[in-house]
């Protein structure tokens, strides 16, 4: 791209902003949250109204069965997150473990090999999102990985018996 190109791009750019802050307000507010300033002097504090709020700690969900059966896994409209990430990676390993029936609710032998994996997997995201995560996904996490590892090794102690 020439050299002159992005000044004359920012000048349109400043003219169309100045044409559209002579329009109807719109109802949307842009703030400023970077931590420096145009100066680069670090700002104070951050007003009270651009400060996070918790997430509401969410109601302990009741137990649900290990073993699910086709079509009753529930479909939700929340976008996806660390939550729905840590479900999936869940979900897979009680799916490899063969706690999960297949499509056409056959049984799944357990793929011992690729529920480890995955298992690791949760663990390298619980080492690389240390300190970054809010207590709850913390509890996620640490609640999911214990109870598959509990299970994985009780279906190796159950297939040691049988072989």
């Amino acid at each position: 791209m020439p050299a002159n190109i992005p000044g004359v791009l920012a000048g349109s750019a400043r003219h169309f902003m100045a044409d559209e802050k002579q329009q109807e307000p719109s109802g949307f507010k842009v703030v400023d949250r970077r931590t420096f300033t145009s100066e680069g002097s670090r700002r104070k504090e951050n007003p009270p109204e651009l400060r996070k709020a918790e997430p509401p700690p969410r109601a302990k969900q009741a137990e649900r069965p290990l073993v699910v059966e086709p079509g009753e896994a529930e479909l939700s409209d929340e976008p996806s997150g660390f939550e729905t990430l840590v479900s999936y990676l869940s979900t897979t390993t009680m799916f490899q473990l063969g706690l999960i029936a297949g499509p056409g609710g056959e049984r799944i032998p357990p793929d011992m090999t690729n529920a480890q994996r995955t298992i690791d997997l949760l663990q390298v995201l619980q080492e690389k999102t240390s300190g970054n995560l809010t207590p709850n996904e913390s509890r996620l996490l640490d609640d999911v990985l214990y109870e598959l590892r509990m299970t994985f090794v009780e279906l190796q102690k159950r297939q040691a018996r049988k072989g």
